[in-house]
């Protein structure tokens, strides 16, 4: 279900009405309805998903559909650093029901839409099943014919492959449907992951790093692996998930990682991801206000986007 964008949801403080330099994300954030944005207008388009369908599926616990909201909230006071890029929110998808493949395919074609009218999607989850609603506007906007890489900073893999999907099959359907996708996760976790599935991610051809080897030769050979991955793609979609950061930083998450990474080097690893020039859209997801403490959780995410935001393309919009 669409919902349109409440202006209300963007309020905080206010230094000045006059100096574009002093205002903050409320003062720039304009709500605008999908169906009627500005085609020619190079803009960052932020959309809500409020879903934790998959995480239910993924027997996880419930809450990261009240995420969207409180981001947009914690965003909202921050200092507007882009310069004169453009942001606007168009929308939430509501996952009113258990009809989780139809609101991913819902948030799909919206993500094509800002896609084709010279916007950049920041999608802000839900659950990581978000990532699979991003990845086909992605593929539809782009169309078949081009390589897709996504880029994935996550403890766990999501290669699973049961029945339904869920929050940790994403990759799976991905990489057996799509012989154009590849796949680089970073950060993953011995612990949060079966020998099963290692054999899956060798068995499928994707790339990995663990996190306790992500700032080997002070991130040398992470930045490596990153630039090598995206010249080998056309097209580059970065993905998000929370709960690869350590959990005293991300409590409030689904499943924490007490041996995660440190947030300093998770903006790090997006500030480097974001610069590639063929990056097309990114996701956050898996923040769970119901299990956060003192809005730490959703604080942290929303200073992830803004800074992510800043550094995208290293300030160029559009792409």
């Amino acid at each position: 279900m669409y919902q349109k964008p409440d202006q209300n949801s963007w309020t905080g403080r206010i230094d000045s009405l006059d100096d574009p330099r002093s205002f903050r994300f409320h003062q720039f954030v304009k709500c605008t309805d999908i169906n009627h944005m500005n085609k020619n207008e190079n803009a960052f388009g932020i959309i809500g998903f409020e879903c934790d369908e998959g995480v239910k599926r993924n027997k996880g616990r419930l809450g990261a559909a009240k995420a969207p909201n409180k981001i947009k909230k914690m965003l909202a006071p921050l200092p507007y650093n882009l310069g004169e890029s453009k942001t606007i929110d168009v929308a939430n998808v509501v996952c009113g029901n258990e009809d989780l493949e139809q609101h991913q395919k819902e948030l799909g074609s919206y993500v094509t839409a800002l896609l084709q009218q010279s916007k950049t999607p920041i999608i802000l989850g839900g659950g990581h099943e978000t990532l699979y609603a991003h990845y086909l506007g992605v593929r539809n906007a782009i169309g078949v014919d081009a390589s897709l890489g996504i880029i994935n900073i996550d403890a766990h893999f999501d290669l699973r492959h049961d029945d339904i999907s869920s929050s940790g099959t994403m990759f799976h359907q991905i990489m057996n449907q799509d012989d154009k996708a590849g796949y680089l996760c970073l950060g993953v976790q011995p612990f949060s992951n079966t020998r099963t599935l290692f054999k899956t991610a060798d068995e499928l051809g994707c790339t990995y790093i663990l996190e306790e080897n992500i700032d080997t030769n002070n991130l040398e050979d992470t930045f490596d692996t990153i630039d090598t991955f995206s010249k080998n793609h056309d097209h580059i979609m970065l993905t998000l998930d929370m709960d690869s950061i350590a959990s005293s930083a991300a409590p409030g998450v689904s499943a924490p990682s007490p041996l995660g990474l440190d947030p300093k080097m998770v903006r790090v690893l997006l500030r480097y991801i974001v610069s590639q020039n063929n990056i097309t859209s990114f996701d956050i997801s898996e923040v769970n206000p119901l299990l956060d403490e003192n809005g730490k959780t959703v604080r942290l995410a929303a200073h992830l986007v803004a800074d992510t935001l800043v550094n995208f393309h290293k300030g160029t919009v559009g792409g």
